[in-house]
């Protein structure tokens, strides 16, 4: 499988981007770990959706893909990313993050997810497991989500952003 790394090797904007996301991917893994290490009902599932629908946004930032970025691109271009965006199937480039994207979102990890659930209610090495879980389904996520902007940003020849400041 090709990651969003290799997609972008030859260019280094591009792979300064992934690298700022994949940042961004990996603290929020850690707090979803954190979340699914907790046996209360649902928790897990609440973080990992609040996780989610802040974390896309900034993912998308950093691709120049946020509703607001591409409503300053020209009508042309606007086409040709959101033609690029349903070709590669992303269903969060490009638009406002709702509960209902963030779920369908996540279904592609729904397994993980429901065994992690499972996972968490035997002591101490299910929580362990859970929380191992946890951080691996957010990871995987961000991680198709950080590749689907990159495969957009290079089928379209978007011009990046300037980085914004941490």
């Amino acid at each position: 499988m090709v990651t969003a790394t290799q997609l972008a090797a030859d260019d280094p904007a591009l792979l300064e981007r992934v690298r700022r996301a994949r940042t961004l991917l990996g603290k929020r893994a850690l707090m979803a770990a954190a979340a699914s290490a907790v046996p209360v009902p649902g928790l897990d599932w609440a973080v990992d959706a609040a996780l989610l629908s802040r974390l896309v946004p900034l993912i998308n930032a950093e691709f120049g893909l946020t509703p607001a970025q591409l409503d300053q691109l020209q009508d042309n271009t606007r086409e040709q990313v959101q033609k690029a965006a349903s070709v590669i199937g992303s269903v969060l480039i490009g638009k406002f993050i709702t509960r209902d994207l963030v779920l369908r979102f996540a279904a592609r990890a729904g397994l993980r997810m429901t065994a992690k659930r499972a996972a968490k209610y035997v002591p101490l090495a299910g929580q362990a497991v859970s929380a191992l879980m946890g951080y691996a389904a957010i990871r995987y996520l961000g991680e198709q989500h950080i590749k689907d902007c990159v495969q957009v940003a290079m089928t379209t020849r978007l011009r990046l952003p300037a980085p914004a400041p941490r």
